[in-house]
């Protein structure tokens, strides 16, 4: 873990030193770190980060002018401090946001607590694991407006994974994903009754969300790992009745959207991000704090193993995984 950023860096199976995430490559020399963190830019280290929502608000100075995109250095790499409360590790930031459209200052606690999560297939008899990696761990995020506040804000959970891999969004039905930016190739993004299977592998930036209504709050990530596969997993919660505030650029009375992936390959990095948001606290939500539990399971062996894997946690659908 990293307090700065508030990061989970790295997640390693037992014997590995393998990281199943993305991370900077700029952290593989001192030199090269010390200028990504002294630097005035964003410091993406890579990893698990938190961000809030909605985008427009807090990313854009000058909404809705999208020419000025910045990532508010109060929430990354923000200002953690770090407890050890028994099994678990817990980083803290308090911060204070303007949003771009109220320009009413905003004052957040945010509380991070990252503890173990066993392998959920532990006791499926029909799954056989004596030759598959496995690491996982479970994140708790609360959100909390501190005194008076106009604005709706919302928990954002980022994963940042190897680049070039498959992500697999279950559905409960078929849906179209809302394209936010960037132009996806259609051989790279295959939908079915009950899953998006998305490509990221693309040259550039591009962004889809997937509406709360549809998604099932599990999604998978796999790719080649070492002349292995690796899979990984985000398990989170859904509330279609809850207030999903982060909304496409162009479109702020889009709302509605609980899942989002994001493939970047450009000048900010290689890599692919599992996004998922937590509903909205704040002004006309009754709620001025939201407690948000999610898991990791990631996975690496063969691709035969991890084809059982992903037809027990996400889907039975696809009749083959990523072979290239």
């Amino acid at each position: 873990m990293l307090p700065h950023g508030g990061r989970v860096l790295g997640l390693f199976s037992p014997g590995s030193d393998e990281n199943y995430y993305w991370i900077n490559p700029a952290l593989e020399e001192t030199d090269s770190a010390r200028v990504l963190f002294e630097g005035d830019g964003w410091h993406n280290s890579g990893g698990d980060r938190t961000f809030v929502s909605p985008e427009v608000d807090f990313f854009f100075l000058n909404f809705p002018d999208l020419g000025a995109y910045a990532v508010p250095r109060a929430v990354d790499p923000g200002s953690y401090r770090v407890e050890k409360t028994g099994e678990a590790v817990r980083l803290i930031n308090r911060l204070t946001l303007t949003p771009a459209r109220s320009k009413a200052p905003i004052g957040l606690e945010i509380v991070k607590s990252v503890s173990a999560a066993l392998n959920p297939l532990r006791y499926e008899r029909n799954v056989k694991l004596d030759k598959v990696d496995y690491a996982g761990y479970t994140l708790s995020t609360s959100l909390e407006i501190q005194g008076n506040s106009v604005a709706r804000v919302g928990l954002w959970n980022l994963l940042q994974m190897p680049h070039g891999g498959e992500l697999l969004i279950p559905t409960y039905f078929k849906t179209q994903p809302k394209i936010y930016f960037g132009t996806v190739e259609p051989a790279h993004l295959i939908i079915s009754d009950r899953l998006i299977r998305f490509h990221m592998c693309q040259t550039g930036e591009h962004k889809l969300g997937i509406r709360a209504v549809a998604t099932t709050g599990r999604v998978g990530y796999v790719y080649r790992s070492s002349g292995k596969w690796a899979l990984i997993i985000r398990n989170f919660t859904v509330n279609p009745s809850g207030e999903y505030i982060d909304v496409p650029w162009k479109d702020t009375e889009d709302v509605g959207y609980s899942t989002q992936a994001c493939n970047v390959n450009s000048g900010l990095g290689q890599f692919s991000e599992l996004e998922y948001h937590a509903p909205a606290i704040g002004q006309g939500t009754g709620r001025t704090r939201c407690d948000d539990v999610a898991q990791v399971w990631a996975f690496r062996g063969a691709l035969g193993d991890i084809d059982t894997i992903v037809r027990s946690l996400l889907s039975s659908e696809p009749e083959r995984l990523l072979e290239s």
